[in-house]
């Protein structure tokens, strides 16, 4: 027994050696993928009252590789729809946009943003009223942060809008995905959206606004 214990101990030290290797193989692979994903793609986060109408703008746009709805903006954690539509959550209705910066570029997103709301209105967006439809542009670092400031002055500079540019701009939080019947409402539901839609008096809003620029 005694003679027999070192070969059950070098036994042990080898799959001990053997299970860290292969933790130590994996975790790099892991770390790659993590880093290939955040140098490949953009992402940007904006509200603009109602998602459902953000949505189908940007998933037009060549280079963006996706849209999520969600709530962002707010300190409570894995907010619901209920809880957000109710205004005591901090939260705001958003979109998280997935891009290809070398397809499309933050400041043409940000473009296109504001040919989608009203950025003069402090108290909500259109017919959705309160501080969970407020528009807002969420940066998720310093570039994101100086192109979101400067486009905004760039908006209020060229005199389009006769009030003042309320749009708020903060740094980015938690995004936080919305329940899966509000992903792609407009292709799920595209009666219902185009009713909603043209109700709310977002689009004569828009066309006042923006003319022929504008695009839904």
């Amino acid at each position: 027994m005694i003679k027999r214990l070192p070969l059950l101990l070098l036994l042990a030290a080898l799959l001990l050696v053997g299970a860290l290797l292969t933790v130590l193989e994996k975790e790099p692979l892991a770390a790659e993928k993590a880093m290939s994903d955040e140098n490949g793609s953009g992402r940007a986060i904006l509200a603009g009252g109602c998602f459902w109408c953000m949505e189908s703008p940007f998933e037009k746009i060549p280079g963006v590789i996706s849209v999520v709805s969600g709530y962002t903006g707010g300190k409570e954690m894995n907010p619901s729809y209920k809880d957000v539509s109710a205004g005591a959550t901090g939260h705001t209705e958003a979109v998280e946009v997935l891009f290809d910066p070398e397809k499309v570029d933050y400041a043409q997103l940000l473009e296109v943003f504001w040919m989608q709301i009203d950025p003069t209105d402090a108290g909500g967006q259109f017919v959705d009223r309160g501080s969970q439809y407020r528009s807002g542009i969420y940066p998720l670092d310093a570039e994101q942060q100086r192109l979101a400031e400067a486009s905004k002055q760039a908006l209020a500079d060229s005199g389009r809008f006769n009030q003042p540019i309320v749009t708020e701009i903060v740094p980015a939080g938690t995004f936080y995905p919305a329940e899966d019947y509000h992903q792609d409402y407009y292709k799920k539901n595209p009666i219902r959206y185009k009713y909603y839609r043209y109700g709310s008096g977002r689009d004569r809003f828009l066309e006042q606004a923006w003319g022929e620029d504008h695009k839904e």
